[in-house]
């Protein structure tokens, strides 16, 4: 039997990241048998339900405390430890040491005392239109790293940066390269003839990946976020980003990739990179068109590098039974690339970012039949840290879809760099061998990464084919070896 202890701390805020360290610290608390200290947001709410706690109302400016405990005598010793976490993050954001100037207090001035620069944006989407045109009016590209941004002010901004000559990166622009520095979440790669205009965080990095092990070096990525090739937008900073990188001499060739951009859209920004002096290849991802990898393969052949074999970790994955592939992803365009790849052999794929509205999943993320979840889709974010950060949801879906008998492979994905997760594996390792144990369904991972990267690709691919993984750097490859298991997929 266990103790269970749910407090509200009215007003009390500290961010997702933050908050994350902390339960991880008071879990390992002697006598602490579960700990979730979160923001009172929604989701959170469903978590912590989910959870089995029971929970007294709340609202989002509300921290809440949620301890189970092996007995009564642990519960002091837990919020003590609640405490110590909280003021060591509050210490840590608070930083040390003492100036004689006094900090800027707007993004606007921060820029102009440093004498410009790019800005990063990373707050609320509900705050960032103010920040962005900060930047913009003091003459500053920006990077705008938060996500539930409405898509009307992303177009305002971008219309203003645009007539200025400056540009956009975003909203929900989590990759870029700039510089020669890692923006976000991004992979660590050598410099080189190469340049990336990237609507997709997680595309982008698949392309990182896959050049940097075939050898080839990157010079720029520029992230443009998600939406920016949707009508809504209009292409805007893909077009301004092409012209960026059409300038740098070191660039020999492009590449854009995105997530399925709109069709008038993509032949706009084709025509108009005709007019470049630099060639430039397009990744789009959509119905009957190549997938990243292939992409990337006739990128290496118009620069004259042979196509590496992509490498894979573990013994082949064989099937046990179960009708029905589960894909369980934090990169969204990883996600539609896998559905698109699967729907040509399986037929409709139930998701949370449907290829179609009519195969949209319910806010309980289940369904029967083939489905594919997003974890880093901005509905699932909301008041929570980003999946390559907080693996919670994702684990939580793995235990539930290796013990349903109708499932026959999982789908997974594990993007690396600076960024994500220390150490991804450590978390997801044991959930895999858990699965395996359960009912020894196969689970095929894609781990999106390079060997500099903090974490280690090496280490990282090994540690998930030691649990039981067929590990593949490919996305699509991982994919098709999934749908191998699948009856009626293919290869």
């Amino acid at each position: 039997m266990t103790v269970e202890h749910v407090e509200i701390r009215a007003g009390a805020y500290a961010d997702s990241v933050a908050l994350l360290q902390v339960s991880r610290d008071v879990a390992a608390t002697p006598g602490v048998v579960a700990a979730q200290v979160a923001m009172a947001t929604e989701l959170n709410l469903e978590v912590l339900a989910g959870m089995g706690f029971t929970l007294p109302p709340a609202s989002p400016n509300d921290m809440v405390v949620a301890l189970r405990v092996d007995d009564e005598g642990v519960v002091p010793a837990a919020l003590a430890a609640v405490d110590a976490a909280l003021a060591a993050a509050r210490k840590g954001a608070a930083g040390g040491g003492g100036t004689t100037l006094a900090a800027p207090r707007t993004t606007g001035s921060a820029l102009r005392r440093a004498g410009g620069g790019l800005a990063l944006v990373s707050v609320p989407g509900a705050s960032a239109l103010v920040e962005a045109m900060d930047a913009i009016d003091a003459g500053s590209d920006v990077m705008v790293f938060s996500d539930n941004v409405p898509v009307e002010q992303e177009l305002a901004m971008k219309r203003i940066a645009r007539d200025r000559g400056l540009l956009v990166m975003g909203p929900d622009c989590g990759t870029a390269v700039v510089g020669g520095v890692g923006l976000g979440f991004a992979n660590t790669t050598e410099p080189g003839r190469v340049g990336i205009v990237a609507a997709s965080g997680t595309g982008c990095q698949q392309v990182l990946a896959l050049l940097d092990h075939a050898g080839v070096g990157v010079s720029a990525a520029l992230g443009v976020g998600g939406r920016d090739l949707s009508s809504a937008i209009g292409g805007i900073s893909t077009m301004t980003a092409l012209d960026r990188l059409d300038a740098d001499p070191t660039i020999e060739q492009v590449i854009v990739v995105s997530k399925p951009p709109a069709a008038e859209v993509a032949a706009a920004v084709e025509e108009y990179a005709a007019g470049l002096g630099t060639p430039v290849r397009f990744a789009l991802l959509g119905a009957g068109q190549p997938d990243i990898t292939t992409q990337v393969e006739r990128l290496l052949a118009d620069l004259g590098v042979a196509v590496p074999e992509w490498p894979t970790w573990g013994s082949p994955a064989t099937s046990v039974g179960g009708s029905a592939l589960r894909g369980l992803f934090v990169g969204g365009t990883l996600c539609d690339e896998a559905m698109l790849i699967a729907a040509e052999s399986l037929g409709g794929i139930r998701s949370n970012i449907p290829l179609s509205p009519e195969l949209a999943l319910g806010s309980d993320l289940t369904a029967p039949g083939h489905l594919m979840i997003d974890f880093g889709d901005d509905g699932l974010t909301r008041g929570r840290a980003h999946p390559m950060i907080d693996p919670t949801l994702r684990l939580d879906q793995l235990t539930k879809v290796a013990q349903d008998p109708e499932t026959a492979v999982v789908l997974l994905d594990v993007v690396l760099g600076h960024g994500a997760q220390d150490d991804p594996a450590a978390d997801l390792a044991p959930a895999i061998a858990a699965a395996r144990a359960a009912r020894d369904v196969p689970v095929v991972v894609a781990c999106v990464g390079t060997s500099a990267d903090p974490q280690g690709l090496q280490r990282q691919a090994q540690a998930l084919a030691d649990a039981g993984a067929e590990v593949h750097l490919s996305n699509a490859a991982a994919t098709r070896r999934a749908l191998a298991l699948v009856p009626g997929g293919s290869l």
